[in-house]
């Protein structure tokens, strides 16, 4: 299996044996990014792709692949919490299988005018659809306390309030408008990283984009929609990269699967409905040690896998 150098998919053999593409079906790509698991899906069986993306780039990118593939790839514009309206819009209501992965993607990253990443200088914007409030737009106007919350609650970021105090500072001086200065603020306020530790910005980073682009939202509306839109059976893999994003794809399978622990020992188990999900990973997959040192960007990448069951959603039974 091989792929373009511009995009390597994560944990690419697993997603794919996950899924276990066969003749005929139709299976949603809700994250195509530069392409790496339409292909790969589009590889292993004589089957249709339909895949999803947000930002037009990746959309104008895909449409040699989509002629490559002589039919078989359907492109669509949009965000993955729309999924059930997409799939409406194209006729095609139900799906055999969907993957979801909630990294940025390589040519994102790599692109220094997205200014998703500080290893290049760049105008400090992190939108993914090109539209909307931009990362320099929120540093330069947002109040100290919100940057700080901004950074605690989607970074995880421990010095969340002696960084927004130094950003507010530094605005004071000069606008901030480039991924170096940025990073560079923040660096000037944290300890030099020890051999091996990650980069002094890279949590805010993270976190600001994530605000940005109203991420966990997104995953949140997400997951119940591919849900909805899953053949009985059909598989849903989803890659996620940090703890904020796999908390929710584990809460949302165990609470559809009917494995949510109860509040009290005490308290009877009586599930709310019968289980709309089977899950199949008890434990996330995580990339072999071959994986992460072809791929350094897999290292914090997990996937979980969930089946369809055929229990009815809560509408179908009103």
């Amino acid at each position: 299996m091989s792929f373009h150098p511009e995009h390597n998919p994560v944990l690419v053999v697993e997603v794919v044996e996950a899924l276990s593409p066969k003749a005929d079906a139709v299976y949603l790509d809700a994250t195509f990014g530069r392409g790496g698991y339409s292909r790969a899906i589009l590889d292993a069986a004589p089957c249709r792709v339909i895949a999803i993306d947000r930002d037009p780039d990746a959309i104008t990118a895909g449409q040699d692949m989509r002629h490559e593939y002589d039919g078989r790839l359907t492109l669509l514009e949009g965000r993955f919490s729309q999924i059930g309206t997409l799939l409406n819009e194209i006729d095609m209501p139900l799906v055999d299988g969907i993957v979801f992965d909630f990294g940025v993607s390589s040519p994102q990253i790599d692109d220094a005018e997205r200014g998703f990443s500080f290893r290049f200088d760049g105008p400090l914007d992190m939108r993914m659809e090109k539209s909307g409030t931009s990362a320099s737009d929120f540093i330069n106007t947002a109040t100290e306390k919100d940057i700080a919350d901004v950074l605690w609650q989607f970074g995880e970021e421990r010095a969340s309030r002696r960084i927004a105090r130094a950003i507010i500072h530094a605005r004071d001086e000069a606008e901030i408008t480039t991924t170096y200065q940025l990073a560079k603020i923040i660096r000037a306020v944290m300890p030099r990283p020890k051999p091996g530790q990650i980069d002094p910005a890279t949590r805010s980073f993270q976190a600001i984009r994530i605000y940005i682009n109203n991420e966990l939202d997104e995953i949140r509306t997400a997951l119940p929609a591919a849900m909805a839109c899953l053949k009985p059976e059909g598989r849903l893999a989803v890659v996620a990269f940090h703890s904020l994003e796999d908390r929710l794809v584990k809460t949302f399978i165990m609470n559809e699967a009917g494995k949510a622990p109860r509040p009290s020992r005490h308290v009877p188990d009586v599930p709310e409905h019968a289980p709309r999900l089977n899950m199949i990973t008890r434990k996330p997959i995580t990339p072999s040690e071959d994986e992460m040192n072809q791929n350094p960007r897999s290292r914090s990448s997990r996937l979980r896998v969930a089946e369809r069951t055929d229990a009815p959603l809560l509408a179908e039974v009103a």
